[in-house]
């Protein structure tokens, strides 16, 4: 009699799981996960014949599973305290702190993203005096060896960053962060923690570099893309804004569509992502000016997601930045919209992306 109480249990589960994944609406994205979901495919005789169909409904089907977030949760926890694994779909944990496992170097990667800044230098900043490249590195160099866990060759990485990008000065910064510097459960760094950096850049670029700020807790509830990715249970955490007297006065112009907005868009707190507060988020051209600024020198800083914390900082040192993001922009129409004349220009690209370059525009 047990044995088929056991098997009506486990009917009575299948069968209603299987109604309910049938019945309930598709959902159309994933806040935890932070990306679309896979939609009921195309059924028609050509798909099924091709196999297409079944493959899409394969996706399909696991992305609408009942109650996905908390199997993923099960699974997550199964995977790092039942088996002991190191890492969740490449998402490990550390004293607290989330990071990717990015391993290894990837040679040609790292070559595309080269080819990509010569092009721009080629195009645009032959008679540019004053050109400068930081690669910031993501959370893993100062996680991934005290963590047990493999790390892509760094030091083999800014090497040749220096020796290729020979038209550019190259800028080490990783001895003016620690793990401290990143969110806990997102792969950026914290604007708060980046006033060594800018000392740092003070030096080489010769800057004024006022300290005398202010921070404000822009929200407390703050979850990045690694809590998601890991599935498991991690506290919230502070996201702060660097505010200074004058603050007010700086303008910022979304040249993607002609709008004007804030340094820090309060509205992009409430987002699937809060770290879009910084500037509005990628964008592909913004200018900010700040009419009281310690110069009148112009930055064109070429970037990724991370210039979009610092930049604000640079504003106070400089009266007009211009932020450009090749990934959202074919590199032949900058010029349309960028004035390079007098300008010095910043390259500012993470490793994470210089390790998985093809979002870089052509």
């Amino acid at each position: 009699m047990k044995k088929y109480i056991s098997l009506i249990l486990v009917l009575a589960l299948w069968i209603g799981l299987t109604g309910y994944a049938w019945l309930k609406p598709a959902d159309a994205s994933s806040d935890s996960e932070r990306r679309p979901l896979e939609q009921f495919p195309e059924f028609s005789v050509k798909t099924v014949l091709s196999g297409r169909f079944m493959k899409d409904f394969a996706d399909y089907a696991v992305d609408q599973f009942p109650l996905r977030d908390s199997w993923r949760t099960l699974n997550a926890w199964l995977t790092y305290y039942g088996l002991g694994q190191k890492d969740n779909n490449g998402i490990y944990l550390h004293d607290g702190y989330a990071a990717k496992m990015e391993y290894p170097l990837k040679d040609t990667s790292v070559d595309f993203a080269i080819d990509r800044f010569h092009d721009l230098y080629e195009m645009y900043l032959g008679d540019v005096e004053d050109i400068y490249f930081l690669a910031v590195p993501d959370k893993s160099y100062y996680m991934a060896e005290d963590a047990g866990v493999l790390s892509m060759d760094y030091d083999a990485l800014f090497e040749k960053l220096a020796q290729e990008l020979d038209f550019a000065e190259f800028i080490d910064i990783t001895d003016c962060l620690t793990m401290e510097s990143y969110y806990r459960t997102d792969t950026h760094w914290r604007q708060e923690k980046l006033l060594p950096v800018m000392e740092k850049l003070g030096q080489i670029m010769g800057l004024e570099i006022p300290t005398d700020y202010v921070e404000k807790t822009a929200t407390d509830r703050f979850y990045g893309v690694y809590y998601g990715q890991a599935a498991l249970p991690m506290p919230a955490e502070e996201l702060k804004w660097m505010t200074w007297e004058g603050l007010e006065n700086v303008q910022v112009q979304i040249l993607d569509n002609g709008t004007f907005t804030t340094v820090y868009n309060e509205q992009k707190l409430s987002s699937k992502d809060p770290y879009e507060s910084f500037l509005s988020g990628n964008v592909a051209i913004q200018v900010v000016e700040n009419p009281n600024a310690a110069s009148d020198r112009h930055l064109v800083l070429f970037r990724d997601s991370f210039g979009s914390s610092i930049a604000p900082l640079l504003s106070r040192s400089y009266s007009k930045i211009t932020l450009v993001d090749t990934r959202y922009i074919n590199p032949a129409m900058v010029g349309q919209f960028v004035d390079f004349e007098g300008a010095e220009v910043l390259f500012l690209y993470s490793t994470l992306i210089l390790n998985t370059s093809s979002a870089l525009r052509k």
